[in-house]
């Protein structure tokens, strides 16, 4: 039985051309179980036909607040429903719910909703990219509606780039999500890899990084929110994972980090590899340290081991692998072809050139790069909130696997 079996939904379709897809969206609904009622606006129905959706739905499809003489009380379905989605929404109707404003059926049924509304926008790149939409958007999430992400690719104008709606499986993925996220991760085994690593030059001095293990931290909380059982490697930090859920292992080193990462990999189905591992090490280690003198100190370094690749490797069918990628040029370029060399699923990216983005901040602002090339943006959010975002894109792959 589905989270979503029984569930009251509202369909809400604007005048977008990505309104074919609520065809599908529908289908996929009423396999879940759920009961499906449809309001479109004029426009959406010069995209797509009422008796198409009728004939789907099984249920009146209401696009008028007046019609035939008779009054359709939006307010009495703003209480019916469970979850309300509306999608497409176009930059039109996201300006006109951030306004308050109510001249139609879908519009005055939103204002009267009691229940969760989420909107899946759809739009061309530059409407996408104007102040005013990323204003609207805002002011909405404020109110407390859940946005479901766009996605990157080829637009109707021709254009490439953000805009295209959410495929009608993440979309049902965000509603599954929203009904129960708590329930969404139970059963499953998470391996997680945070913080930096540490690579000894002599008893006192190391080769690390700035990373503070803070996003993989919420990563590991978030999945643990979730009902996953996390095992997290956590190099050194001055943070801790305080969940129940959650397993920890310190460790040091890239090669304790790798060791501690062999002991639960075959046991967990989706792997999340965070950390920041140090690329060399030196090939010498002073036993005691090293004195400075009045000279330049030569240092030989070699590689340390590459924990992502050799866990690609070794990758089943039943897993999913996540990387990371912190860059400062080429970003996708770099993220792309460590997907394909270290055999992830997809990529979170994020780049030093974003400011508020990478290591030690309580932010972040990453892309979501797949193994087929299909790129997700997300802007500047709380590393809490980026976690969420990281653990929906598992979880809708997951299901989709």
């Amino acid at each position: 039985m589905s989270i979503l079996t029984g569930k009251k939904i509202i369909l809400g379709i604007t005048g977008s051309i990505a309104a074919y897809k609520a065809a599908h969206l529908i289908r996929l609904l009423i396999k879940q179980g759920c009961e499906v009622k449809v309001i479109m606006t004029k426009s959406a129905t010069l995209f797509i036909s009422e008796l198409t959706l009728s004939t789907l739905s099984k249920n009146k499809v209401y696009t008028d607040l007046f019609e035939d003489g008779t009054w359709h009380n939006h307010v009495e379905l703003g209480l019916w429903a469970d979850l309300m989605v509306i999608a497409p929404a176009t930059a039109n109707t996201l300006a006109k719910m951030a306004n308050g404003q109510a001249d139609n059926m879908l519009l005055a049924t939103y204002l009267s909703a009691k229940c969760k509304v989420m909107f899946a926008p759809a739009m061309d790149l530059d409407m996408w990219h104007h102040p005013s939409t990323k204003h609207n958007i805002a002011r909405l999430i404020s109110y407390g509606n859940e946005l479901i992400p766009v996605s990157y690719g080829e637009l109707a104008s021709g254009l490439v780039g953000d805009g295209r709606l959410a495929e009608p499986e993440e979309i049902v993925k965000y509603l599954e999500s929203m009904i129960s996220p708590t329930l969404s991760l139970i059963g499953t085994k998470m391996l997680i890899t945070a913080g930096p690593t540490f690579e000894a030059m002599d008893p006192v001095r190391f080769i690390g990084n700035h990373s503070s293990g803070k996003m993989g931290i919420a990563i590991a909380e978030e999945a643990a929110n979730r009902g996953a059982e996390v095992f997290l490697i956590l190099g050194p930090s001055s943070y801790e994972a305080k969940h129940k859920n959650i397993k920890t292992t310190n460790v040091v080193s890239a090669q304790d980090m790798y060791e501690a990462c062999q002991n639960v990999f075959d046991q967990c189905q989706i792997i999340v590899l965070s950390a920041a591992v140090a690329d060399y090490k030196s090939k010498h280690i002073s036993s005691q340290k090293i004195k400075k003198e009045d000279r330049s100190l030569n240092l030989e370094l070699i590689e340390t081991i590459d924990i992502a690749a050799t866990l690609g490797k070794a990758k089943k069918k039943n897993q999913l692998l996540v990387g990371f990628a912190l860059e400062t040029t080429d970003e996708l370029v770099n993220a792309k072809k460590k997907i394909e060399k270290k055999n992830f699923d997809f990529i979170v990216l994020n780049s030093l050139q974003d400011k508020g983005a990478g290591f030690k901040h309580d932010t972040n602002k990453i892309s979501i790069i797949h193994k087929g090339g299909k790129i997700k943006k997300f802007e500047l959010k709380n590393k809490s909130e980026v976690a969420k975002d990281i653990i929906d894109e598992i979880i809708l792959v997951t299901g989709n696997k």
